[in-house]
């Protein structure tokens, strides 16, 4: 399977030749051995990318030849993911779990019963995401939004074509929703000691739909995984 980078200054022009030299250079060299003749994709993570292949393999460099230039064009639906802020420690796994499972936008909430604080923690995660999304092989890095506090949460609701809450007190199945073509879809995730009243009268009233994650409780920063996932499948995206 080809291996992905990113590069700031993606090479386009098919036969010309590019100096990768930055720290996924190194990484490719050192941990992934990689050597003359190999082929590999480089991406700007915003959709654009390229198929190249090594020719002169140095020490912290490497100069390739771009075979091949492409793009790939967004999904027809915009995801979004409203995640409320989980303890610390669970932060990056969350956001790079959100990015493997194809999430576009994740947006940080701080709930009234988020144990996690956010304060600077979330600039740091661009390096979490940008791995996820090589381990995940994707081209476009998906944003980081927040932290947003409740009434943030409710313009997102209202700017989005579909919008699910999942919350252990429903009583329908998250396939009992039905969507007219939807291009933009999100899914809000609550804490660990659950969303309050309030908050569930106030997205319910902007019109998010409640829906059942099953019959297993999973963790704040693991219910996103799969309420995403099964929110492409509903919409036929997987």
């Amino acid at each position: 399977m080809r291996t992905l980078f990113f590069v700031p200054d993606l090479p386009a022009v098919v036969g010309s030749r590019y100096t990768f030299d930055n720290a996924d250079a190194l990484h490719a060299i050192r941990v992934l051995r990689t050597g003359p003749g190999e082929i590999f994709w480089l991406s700007d993570g915003k959709g654009a990318y390229s198929t190249v292949k090594a020719i002169e393999v140095s020490k912290r460099s490497m100069e390739c030849e771009v075979i091949e230039s492409d793009f790939q064009d967004a999904l027809a639906i915009e995801y979004t993911v409203i995640q409320a802020l989980p303890k610390g420690d669970r932060l990056k796994e969350c956001a790079a779990l959100l990015t493997e499972v194809g999430a576009d936008r994740i947006v940080f909430w701080n709930s009234a019963r988020s144990i996690g604080k956010a304060d600077k923690t979330l600039e740091k995660l661009d390096v979490t995401i940008r791995e996820a999304s090589k381990q995940a092989r994707r081209f476009r890095i998906p944003e980081i939004i927040g932290p947003i506090n409740t009434a943030e949460v409710i313009d997102e609701i209202a700017r989005t074509d579909l919008a699910v809450l999942f919350h252990e007190s429903a009583t329908s199945k998250l396939s009992a929703i039905t969507a007219t073509s939807p291009k933009r879809a999100l899914i809000i995730i609550g804490p660990e000691g659950g969303i309050t009243d309030d908050e569930l009268s106030a997205f319910t009233s902007s019109g998010a739909k409640i829906a059942l994650m099953g019959r297993p409780i999973f963790r704040s920063a693991h219910a996103g995984i799969a309420g995403l996932a099964a929110l492409q499948t509903l919409l036929k995206s997987w």
